[in-house]
């Protein structure tokens, strides 16, 4: 009996193998330059999300962005620079980069601003479901933080994208 697929001439192997290595070394997406040409969104917020939980527990310290403590604005671009993405260091200077976004429309990764002492001082890194991930103030540790909390709800002033 003639077998089913008639072998391939060896020439015809030998480059379909060649184009099977080039194709493996095409360029492709990049993690470390998430948000970028190629790379997929999503990733790059989910990613933000896990780089943020990492910080969980860090104490808080005015001005930090890393070891050993982060203030609001610290975490977030701590963050956003693990996917390769550069954002400002302050509240003021996120909140006039971040695209406005309705809260029902914002998704993790996004950013969350809040008006304490008159101004809007304090940034957030939403999670969704109303659950963010945040520095809060001096004494206290990085956690998460809800929007069912009436103290967060009252003090929301909008939703910000960068990505």
């Amino acid at each position: 009996m003639p077998p089913l697929l008639a072998p391939a001439p060896l020439s015809w192997v030998a480059c379909l193998l060649a184009l099977t290595a080039l194709v493996g070394c095409a360029p492709g997406p990049h993690p470390g330059s998430a948000g970028g040409p190629g790379v997929p969104e999503a990733w790059g917020r989910s990613h933000v999300v896990e780089v943020a939980q990492t910080a969980l527990g860090a104490p808080y310290r005015f001005g930090g962005n890393g070891n050993p403590g982060f203030d609001c604005s610290g975490l977030i671009r701590f963050a956003y620079q693990e996917v390769g993405l550069s954002v400002p260091r302050t509240v003021a200077r996120l909140r006039d980069r971040a695209r406005s976004v309705p809260l029902d429309h914002a998704r993790p990764g996004d950013l969350l601003f809040f008006r304490l002492s008159g101004k809007v001082s304090h940034v957030a890194l939403y999670l969704g479901e109303k659950r963010f991930i945040h520095a809060p103030s001096r004494g206290e540790r990085v956690t998460y933080g809800s929007l069912n909390d009436s103290f967060w709800r009252r003090h929301l002033v909008g939703a910000g994208q960068v990505f």
